[in-house]
């Protein structure tokens, strides 16, 4: 415990490159596996291409895409902007997937009638189709901010400041109670962020908590409905 205290203005340096580093591909990859899985759901020929590359993509490993990326993007090996890039490309991978099924799983119901209406595509996407794939997006989401705030630690082994040092160094000093830290802080980044992310749920879906409040009445005993 007297490593932590010595050590927190270390320690919370790490983290705050460690949330710096996960939120930006988390935003970017949501933003752009939304479209992408607008387009394999619409255009059926396009699907399997869409939902193939990011399959293929996810399988590269981390590391060598690291090390690799500086040679693509023109940057320095120990430039967190490889980092970011990569870990938006494994978003992007998980992410579109569950954007292509969750904009299918939409009630064709509802999009004839905002057809019939006479909504604009992309008014219909906006009002229906998003708002309705909206629990699907927030769970496909919470998978992805948990395992990008896995993987910005093995950015640490290319010399990214992030609680992957902790470990790194731990390891090599054989000093447990600085891993046990940065597994700790990475625990925490990922619950808060969850937490956040459940939140904006509620918020910007409230919709969906009150059909969960009508479900729950639905099922209560004979006698408590009377």
């Amino acid at each position: 415990m007297s490593w932590f205290i010595e050590n927190f203005g270390l320690i919370a340096r790490l983290t705050g490159n460690h949330v710096a580093l996960s939120i930006v591909p988390i935003v970017l990859g949501f933003a752009i596996a939304v479209p992408l899985g607008w387009i394999a759901n619409r255009w059926l020929a396009l699907r399997s291409i869409v939902i193939a590359g990011g399959s293929l993509m996810y399988t590269i490993p981390s590391l060598p895409l690291f090390v690799i990326l500086p040679y693509l993007l023109g940057t320095r090996i120990t430039d967190d902007r490889n980092i970011v890039v990569a870990l938006t490309l494994y978003a992007i991978a998980m992410m579109v997937r569950t954007a292509a099924d969750a904009l299918a799983a939409v009630p064709a119901d509802a999009i004839e009638a905002a057809r019939a209406m006479g909504y604009s595509t992309w008014n219909r996407f906006w009002l229906v189709e998003f708002p309705l794939a909206g629990p699907v997006l927030l769970a496909g989401l919470r998978v992805v901010s948990a395992s990008t705030i896995a993987l910005v630690s093995v950015g640490a082994i290319i010399g990214s400041a992030n609680l992957g040092y902790l470990f790194t160094n731990g390891k090599q000093r054989d000093f447990l109670e600085e891993i046990i830290i940065g597994i700790v802080a990475s625990l925490v980044i990922a619950l808060v962020f969850d937490v956040v992310l459940v939140l904006l749920g509620r918020v910007l879906m409230p919709w969906k908590r009150r059909r969960g409040r009508t479900q729950r009445r639905s099922i209560l005993p004979v006698e408590q409905v009377a």
